[in-house]
């Protein structure tokens, strides 16, 4: 989440005035993220958010994402839900950029991640991945293999500023990982970012999962991948196998994983971490100055790709 377009006290009291959630008590603007404009919303009826879509969402993909949480959110993920105007319609405009308010989910997402963080995540993202199972329309994923190689075209003039020779190791890393990309693996809808982040617990339980704006219609063991990425890695960029073998254990529970998904544990994860780099590497480079937004270094993400790169079967992952 993030801060890009500033909305008026104003413009606000307007915008409310088309849904029957009451009048403004309170309004902030969330920080954390990188991709969209998020406030914190408390008017005479509850907490809300509020979210501005920004240049990079395809407006005409903004309906799909509503649906999957809105789907998601009625087979029981808990997960925020769309909220309609009174003419029944949940995307509207604001200030210049289509907008939606969803429910608030209390709880605080984990600054430190912990073992018994990690179970509940697998259990969680497998609820997900059967809950999307009948939705039929579907999402591509722009950030998937497909979209590698323009995205480090765009950051190449400049990669080498973050650290010498990035674009060259980056290039090898994305022909060695395109070649061995699966292409058989059972697919379904994934969030794509299931970050601590976008994760709250309250009273030591999983109380839900947020941000759905880069879900799509993808490989299910692909968001697994994402989710070691970003959940068993230490603040030394050290994998902790004990971290990774809580999450798979409570994801196979769920939903168990096929010996093929297994086995592309490996490439799957190098993907993860390199589609992360990249964005964080173009981010990096191209945030406006003034944006009320916390930047998030690419490099943390080189240190996990050369794990993944070194990694022989999923043994390396606690099976």
């Amino acid at each position: 989440m993030a801060v890009y377009t500033e909305v008026s006290d104003e413009a606000l009291a307007a915008f409310l005035t088309d849904y029957d959630i009451g009048a403004m008590v309170a309004f902030r603007g969330i920080a954390e993220g990188v991709e969209n404009s998020n406030f914190s919303l408390r008017t005479t009826a509850g907490d809300f958010i509020l979210t501005l879509y920004e240049k990079r969402v395809d407006p005409a993909e903004l309906p799909w994402f509503l649906g999957l949480m809105e789907h998601l959110a009625r087979r029981g993920v808990v997960c925020p839900r769309p909220v309609a105007g009174r003419d029944g319609i949940a995307l509207r405009q604001l200030c210049g950029r289509y907008a939606a308010v969803t429910t608030f989910l209390p709880g605080v997402w984990p600054r430190r991640v912990r073992q018994q963080h990690c179970g509940p995540v697998g259990a969680a993202l497998a609820a997900l991945h059967l809950a999307g199972a009948d939705y039929p329309p579907t999402r591509p994923n722009a950030l998937g293999p497909q979209g590698w190689q323009p995205l480090l075209d765009r950051a190449r003039d400049r990669a080498d500023e973050v650290q010498p020779g990035l674009a060259a190791e980056l290039d090898t890393a994305i022909a060695a990982i395109l070649a061995g990309w699966p292409s058989d693996l059972p697919v379904g809808h994934i969030h794509a970012d299931l970050f601590p982040d976008n994760v709250f617990f309250l009273d030591g339980q999983l109380s839900g999962l947020i941000d759905f704006y880069f879900a799509a219609t993808d490989i299910l063991a692909y968001d697994v991948a994402v989710c070691l990425n970003a959940w068993c890695f230490e603040p030394d960029f050290a994998f902790n196998v004990t971290k990774a073998r809580a999450l798979l254990s409570a994801y196979v529970k769920v939903r168990p994983l096929s010996a093929e998904e297994r086995a592309m544990l490996p490439v799957l994860c190098q993907g993860a971490a390199l589609r992360f780099l990249l964005t964080r590497l173009f981010d990096w480079l191209n945030t406006p100055p003034g944006a009320l937004v916390t930047r998030k270094d690419p490099l943390e993400y080189l240190r996990r790709l050369r794990f993944h790169m070194a990694a022989t079967d999923e043994h390396a992952y606690g099976l």
